[in-house]
């Protein structure tokens, strides 16, 4: 398994997610060509996947939800995620599962 690839910048931190809407559960499957690979029950209808995505990081990451957002690929099953307030081993070890 290779690793996330996670961009710091000042103050947060990019890095690349792909869904699979439409799961039996929401969870982290691993990491996929350098991206977290995230499985969500939510559909791909109506932003119900970007919601559920948003939230389950947000927990996921222990910051609050408005720390969170999408950047590039609402429409996309391969997105990129800016996370404000953390740094890059924190989604590194979310990543490995710790």
């Amino acid at each position: 398994m290779s690793a996330v690839t996670v961009e710091e910048r000042v103050g947060c931190v990019r890095f690349s997610v792909r869904v699979q809407p439409r799961a039996s559960r929401t969870e982290i499957a691993g990491i996929q060509h350098g991206a977290l690979k995230v499985r969500l029950q939510a559909p791909p209808v109506d932003g119900a996947a970007n919601e559920a995505l948003v939230d389950f990081l947000a927990d996921s990451l222990d910051v609050p939800r408005r720390m969170i957002r999408i950047v590039a690929g609402e429409s996309s099953r391969s997105k990129v995620i800016e996370a404000l307030g953390i740094g890059a081993g924190v989604v590194i070890r979310l990543a490995e599962g710790r």
